[in-house]
């Protein structure tokens, strides 16, 4: 993809760098709070949430793990397939551990749904999800967070780890994708 095409994909920038490390240093004294003294485990939804989880994992100032799982429901496409795909599984024991799962984006809520699932039946001390953008009009799954960065609306972003067909993930802040310029 050509450098002007790949910008004219982007319909506006809906939230900007300075706005989303204000809110990651305020997630990151939550959870220094939450978790003072215990093992604590922060497990990243791969590949969309790694990036969340770098600043965030800095901005904890206790002691932490850090896990990493992967799974798919986008392939290539701006629509979620419906079918949640585990391609990378977690290693450690988690019996131990206080786990907060680090998701990028909470959109019908299936994928994160299965997780938390999956994670909850390892028998973890405490199971806590953040999410660093959250979609509830479009959930068709209870699912609840418990921190949300960000509410956004029904919109197809990408930046900060978020892509579209792999492309993106490396702009510092979310902005909304314009499906038909990227023709």
């Amino acid at each position: 993809m050509d450098s002007e095409k790949y910008s004219r994909s982007l319909a506006r920038v809906i939230i900007s760098e300075e706005e989303i490390k204000a809110k990651i240093a305020e997630a990151g004294q939550f959870l220094s709070r939450e978790y003072e003294g215990k093992p604590l485990l922060l497990v990243s939804i791969l590949k969309g949430a790694f990036i969340f989880l770098s600043d965030l994992c800095r901005a904890v100032t206790i002691p932490c793990e850090v896990g990493f799982m992967c799974a798919q429901s986008y392939y290539s496409g701006t629509i979620s397939s419906g079918i949640v795909n585990i391609t990378m599984d977690l290693q450690q024991d988690i019996s131990r551990y206080h786990v907060v799962i680090v998701e990028d984006i909470i959109d019908t809520g299936r994928t994160l749904n299965d997780i938390a699932n999956l994670l909850k039946a390892r028998n973890p001390l405490s199971l806590k999800i953040i999410t660093l953008l959250d979609k509830p009009e479009r959930r068709v799954v209870e699912l609840n967070t418990d921190l949300s960065l960000f509410t956004i609306p029904d919109l197809f972003v990408v930046g900060y780890g978020l892509d579209c067909g792999e492309l993106y993930r490396n702009l510092p802040y979310i902005a909304e994708y314009n499906e038909n310029a990227a023709e």
